[in-house]
């Protein structure tokens, strides 16, 4: 006889089914189990037999073959131990019901409890989209099983609860009912009414959120750049439940997930900048895991001290920042996690950190300064459209009553800049301004011919590339956007060309 239980994997952002199969046969008492299994699948077995026993239950005195169809596709992780007890339990008579339309995942401690594991939510997706009516999960994850439409979500807290549930004894748990929070707005993010000054920088900060722009902060050390760019989630537009939903896979697989079962806020990623390619791009040696740049998803990826990073990890970024996907490639395997994200960086203007700084004297060297400066290769930069500096706060500033702007008041000034973009760009795939297409360039950037003579100008006495002249011109947009001007001006350029510091070679004229 065999039987069959329905189970999941994960492969890159989604999930996929896995049939276990389990039958005995006469011989000698063994357990083998066949279907690609990694080590920590292998390992299951001790795992399984352990808390059967601990149940109450032990395997009969037979050869024993498990099965993981389809049997070409490698298994990983420690999810299969779950649906092994129960093929176990159901090939040996415990389970007397019928579970063809059940789904089951989850880790087993010996004693029979399950435990928390990754990439709950892609598997739940996927087992509803196969037709499967319930699903058994560990408790601890059905706050973010449970966000699922269309099947029934059930927790257990080990193999005892679970069998009885399936045979009827036990009332199953009900799960606990969304409340809508996952459209509520729970956030600890710092506002942008506790800066001081820089009403350049928060300006610029501003027409960046509006238009999903990447920017650059420069400045000396103690002016405020890191502290600005960790206020910068405040002002971004609330995540609709499509962004929440994708967000939540990366994080799960990544076994990042809290507690409240959806990421609610937008992600504010800012790994240190000794993180490697792998730990910034994705990947792995065993699993192919999602890095910095997947988990900071249709929020923002804050790199901070930007010089410091190295050359090979940062030019991870160059090809994701412009596709907004990332493919990690291994032998014989390839997964794609998507990147949509708002890259903030913040840099000292050289090695001491004070160069034109009025207040400090600068003790590098010209040279110094062009080799720190060149630890950013030029094609990284041209992908921020937003350079801008960050100068020192002054005494009186600091010891002002004036209470600044608060991020509630910029938030509604950039929703409605975005909310202009998503209803020029309604019948395509852009969302924002910074992902105009070239194709789209010439219907969604309207310039006047006073704006047109003032952007040529630039480009010639700035020596723009072509990459630059299209961040220029995007970013004139959002600035239009954000005084609802469906013409780009010339006001507008040249604020836009403002924000282009690099490119105006501030650092080699001084």
């Amino acid at each position: 006889m065999v039987v069959k239980c329905n189970s999941f994997g994960i492969d890159g952002l989604d999930g996929y089914k896995v049939e276990v199969e389990a039958t005995m046969q006469t011989g000698l008492p063994g357990f083998d189990m066949v279907g690609l299994p990694d080590s920590a699948v292998r390992e299951s077995r001790d795992r399984v037999k352990s808390a059967l026993k601990n149940c109450g239950f032990s395997l009969p005195s037979a050869h024993i073959i498990l099965n993981l169809a389809p049997a070409d596709v490698k298994k990983e992780g420690t999810v299969y131990d779950l649906p092994i007890s129960v093929a176990l339990l159901k090939l040996t008579g415990r389970i007397q019901t019928d579970i063809s339309d059940c789904a089951f995942i989850g880790e087993l401690s010996l004693s029979g409890e399950t435990r928390k594991i990754k990439g709950v939510l892609p598997m739940v997706i996927k087992a509803a989209e196969c037709g499967v009516k319930r699903i058994f999960v560990p408790s601890q994850n059905i706050a973010e099983a449970e966000v699922v439409d269309g099947i029934e979500v059930y927790a257990t807290d080990g193999i005892l609860e679970l069998i009885g549930i399936l045979n009827g004894s036990v009332k199953p748990k009900k799960p606990v009912a969304p409340d809508g929070s996952v459209l509520k707005k729970i956030s600890c993010v710092p506002d942008f009414s506790e800066v001081k000054g820089q009403y350049e920088a928060k300006r610029a900060i501003e027409i960046a959120a509006a238009g999903g722009h990447n920017i650059l902060l420069i400045g000396p050390p103690g002016s405020g750049k890191s502290m600005l760019a960790k206020r910068i989630p405040s002002i971004l537009p609330d995540m609709t439940f499509e962004e929440m939903i994708e967000t939540t896979k990366i994080h799960s697989i990544a076994g990042v997930l809290g507690t409240n079962g959806l990421v609610e806020t937008r992600p504010f990623r800012a790994p240190h900048h000794t993180v490697t390619a792998v730990g910034l791009g994705g990947g792995g040696t065993g699993t192919i895991r999602p890095g910095e740049v997947s988990l900071a998803h249709n929020g923002v990826l804050f790199l901070d001290e930007l010089p410091e990073f190295s050359r090979n990890a940062l030019e991870v970024l160059r090809q994701p920042i412009e596709d907004m996907k990332i493919t990690i490639s291994r032998a014989g395997h390839n997964c794609t996690y998507p990147c949509s994200i708002m890259v903030v960086a913040a840099m000292n203007p050289c090695p001491c950190g004070y160069y034109g700084d009025s207040t400090h004297r600068c003790t590098c060297s010209h040279a110094k300064i062009t080799n720190y400066l060149n630890r950013i290769s030029g094609p990284l930069l041209d992908r921020f459209d937003i350079h801008v500096e960050v100068p020192p706060v002054k005494f009186d500033e600091l010891r002002s009553k004036e209470v600044s702007e608060p991020s509630s008041q910029i938030k509604k000034r950039v929703e409605a800049a975005r909310k202009i973009q998503r209803e020029r760009f309604k019948n395509s795939t852009v969302s924002c301004n910074a992902k105009i297409s070239a194709a789209q360039f010439e219907k969604a950037c309207i310039i006047d011919s006073v704006a047109e003579r003032t952007l040529k100008n630039a480009f010639e006495s700035l020596s723009l590339t072509a990459r630059a002249y299209d961040r220029v011109l995007k970013v004139a947009r959002t600035i239009a956007d954000l005084e609802m001007s469906e013409v780009i001006r010339s006001e507008h350029v040249l604020e836009a060309v403002q924000y282009r510091s690099l490119d105006r070679k501030y650092w080699a004229k001084n």
